[in-house]
């Protein structure tokens, strides 16, 4: 089975008042789906697949960066839309992409509302992230 994401322009980014909102286009890879075992030397290993490793490549070049990182817990908002029911709802890969982006560490984010939904022409994931108190 192949995989493409398409790359294509930032359709939405804000940063104002201590908060981060972006759109980044494409259906993201499912973290607990996105390994593959490898032998290196030998030896076996786990690798991201080829799906995790072009959509982290599209969300870097899509993602604004805030010139001063979210400080302390934050909450995260997201929808991700689909192009079809099948796949699991899984944000971790997004999350980890929001490290040096939005924050520091995804282990500040304390508070998750994160949506499924689906748009079978545009796939993507609409994320905002505020701090908390």
């Amino acid at each position: 089975m192949q995989t493409s994401i398409r790359l294509q322009s930032i359709t939405t980014h804000v940063m104002l008042c201590n908060m981060f909102e972006a759109t980044i286009l494409g259906e993201p890879a499912s973290k607990a789906n996105s390994r593959r075992m490898v032998t290196i030397a030998g030896r076996a290993r786990f690798i991201k697949s080829q799906k995790a490793i072009d959509y982290v490549a599209a969300f870097n070049k899509q993602c604004p960066k805030l010139d001063e990182l979210l400080e302390g817990d934050v909450k995260v908002t997201m929808t991700i839309y689909y192009r079809t029911r099948r796949p699991d709802l899984d944000e971790s890969v997004i999350l980890d992409c929001l490290e040096g982006c939005a924050y520091k560490n995804d282990r500040q984010v304390k508070e998750k509302h994160i949506y499924h939904s689906l748009d079978k022409k545009n796939p993507r994931a609409e994320i905002i992230v505020e701090p908390i108190g």
